[in-house]
């Protein structure tokens, strides 16, 4: 008997096998099932679904000593396992009910209807302890078993008269727990193939969150705004597969591309109070129906959608909005990729903003150089002036004249950057103030090749030439030269100022460009961390002295501040 009762349970067991098979592949059931947020509704859903499936057992039972060899508590157990107690309880409560229904006053009736529910309560508090119905196969088999003997004892005790209730369940206690528990094994060891396809999706959807944030890396790099909005929603939209996506600030709608595109437009406020609420709470919201989108078009196609908020550090700038046209099919996978994506986001922006700020305090830099420079030089020529006031005061006339016109041009430019002619038209003013004092001790020599007119920071070349003059020719009794010069090179311009005065200690040169060690040659310092700054470490003035023999001072302006690197690399491989 039980070995008969053994074979028709497993001949209908195919037949749960051949449902659950058909279950996993319908996306409207692996939605259910991968949700991260399931709702009252998709309980209700998942409480007939198994259910009914608890129901079916019983149809398809076997009739032994006026009771029913059945399947009926694969259903229930495998509705608590996976939808919780809720599903659980009421998977439980729809199948043992229907069984205490059919056969109201048999023997095994109320017995049965009383285990069913039981196990599917049971079922469903084991949801929680069992990574919420993550559960492997092997836990199934012996949960499984379990409830199937606890259901032998509940018919035991509870059935009547107890001689009839022993006889029966020394009949089917072999055949309906092993297959029963083989059967819940095998039903969820087919959802866990949904739980690895959706570990498989999410690594897809990893790689292409990182495509994505490259893509919209040299966009966001210029902050959150219209169009950097524009630009990375068109960009999810076309890489990932969603009906609609958006992005918001912190007050209005930023950019909208895909479905409901033709009202959701830019610069509309915020009205929905899920996006409101993850803009208060820096948490993610989702939104299941049309009621949770809010949106006052009836026609709006968006049914549901994942909305993470974007940061920097730990405030709340804006939302980034995915959309769905069916209702309830935000899955966990969508919820994973929506938060990397804000995350990336978010550290984009971040970055942006401290480039920003950087790029501000360089400038700043630069700026507070540049008029370190301007007393040092004043305080020279004004007392080269004052010099000769009374001996030639025409000369002294002409003289002011000279600074004059430097000061001016000096004090009214506020370019950053100025042509390498307009820098020598500075240093022309500078030596013939400084040729006033020296008179024949002080010859200059200028070697400008054509075509080298390349844009240079303002005041580079005059610390350069005042320092070689000071200290290089004003000590020595019969003066010297200074050479000027500009020439072509491979990607740029090199330029040289050069002077044949007293040199100085090889070993000291490296002082000139430290702040600490610089004394009064602060001159040399600023133009070399004006340049470093502007153009990097290879870019640093390059200084060849001799005691007695001068000092020859170097740097290379490349053509294109984008393409130093390049220009400095070829520059310096030709030997240069």
């Amino acid at each position: 008997m039980a070995y008969l009762i053994l074979k028709g349970l497993i001949n209908r067991l195919g037949i749960f096998i051949i449902i659950a098979l058909l279950l996993s592949k319908n996306r409207a059931f692996k939605n259910l099932i991968l949700k991260q947020h399931v709702s009252i509704k998709d309980k209700l859903l998942l409480s007939a679904i198994f259910g009914a499936f608890g129901i079916l057992g019983t149809y398809m039972g076997i009739p032994v000593y006026g009771a029913i060899a059945n399947s009926r508590a694969v259903g229930v157990i495998i509705g608590g396992l996976l939808g919780g107690p809720f599903v659980g309880v009421l998977s439980g409560f729809i199948a043992g009910f229907h069984r205490w229904a059919i056969d109201i006053g048999g023997f095994t009736a109320l017995a049965c209807g009383l285990s069913t529910f039981t196990e599917g309560t049971i079922a469903g508090l084991l949801h929680k302890k069992l990574n919420h119905g993550k559960v492997s196969w092997k836990s199934a088999l012996l949960i499984g078993i379990a409830l199937e003997l606890l259901q032998m004892v509940i018919i035991l005790i509870v059935a009547k008269p107890f001689s009839a209730a022993l006889n029966l369940v020394k009949v089917i206690w072999f055949p309906m727990t092993s297959v029963n528990s083989a059967g819940i094994a095998l039903f969820i060891s087919i959802i866990e193939s949904i739980f690895g396809e959706q570990e498989r999706v999410g690594a897809y959807q990893a790689q292409i969150a990182l495509e994505i944030a490259s893509e919209t890396l040299p966009y966001l790099r210029q902050g959150l705004n219209e169009f950097s909005a524009y630009k990375a929603a068109k960009i999810i939209y076309e890489k990932v597969n969603y009906d609609a996506v958006a992005i918001t600030d912190n007050k209005q709608i930023l950019a909208h591309i895909g479905a409901g595109e033709d009202h959701h437009k830019s610069k509309i406020n915020v009205l929905t109070k899920l996006t409101q609420k993850a803009l208060e709470t820096g948490e993610c919201q989702i939104a299941s129906n049309k009621e949770e989108i809010e949106c006052r078009i009836n026609e709006c196609p968006l049914r549901s959608a994942v909305i993470v908020p974007l940061k920097e550090k730990d405030q709340v700038i804006g939302c980034l909005k995915l959309y769905k046209v069916r209702e309830n099919s935000i899955t966990d996978i969508d919820v994973r990729l929506a938060k990397g994506l804000a995350q990336l986001f978010s550290t984009q922006l971040e970055l942006s903003k401290m480039e920003y700020q950087a790029k501000l305090l360089a400038k700043a830099e630069l700026k507070a150089l540049q008029f370190q420079i301007n007393p040092h030089f004043l305080f020279n020529a004004l007392n080269t002036i004052v010099s000769i006031c009374r001996s030639n005061p025409e000369k002294a006339r002409s003289l002011l004249i000279y600074l004059g016109e430097f000061l001016r041009k000096n004090l009214s430019s506020v370019k950053d950057m100025v042509p390498l002619e307009q820098e020598l038209e500075h240093v022309r003013a500078y030596l013939a103030i400084e040729q006033a004092r020296f008179g024949d001790r002080l010859k200059v020599v200028y070697e400008i090749e054509p075509d080298t007119n390349v844009m240079v920071p303002p005041l580079i070349l005059q610390p350069l030439v005042e320092n070689a003059v000071k200290h290089g020719l004003l000590p020595k009794k019969e003066g010297g030269v200074v050479l000027i010069k500009a020439k072509k090179v491979t990607g740029g311009i090199e330029i040289t100022v050069a002077d044949n005065g007293l040199g100085m200690d090889e070993n000291g040169v490296e002082n000139l460009l430290n702040k600490k060690e610089c004394g009064e040659k602060i001159g040399l310092y600023n133009v070399n961390a004006r340049l470093e700054n502007l153009y990097g470490s290879e870019s640093r003035l390059r200084i060849n002295t001799k005691l007695m023999k001068g000092t020859e001072v170097k740097f290379f302006i490349p053509s294109t501040e984008r393409t130093w690197r390049e220009a400095y690399g070829n520059y310096r491989a030709a030997g240069r």
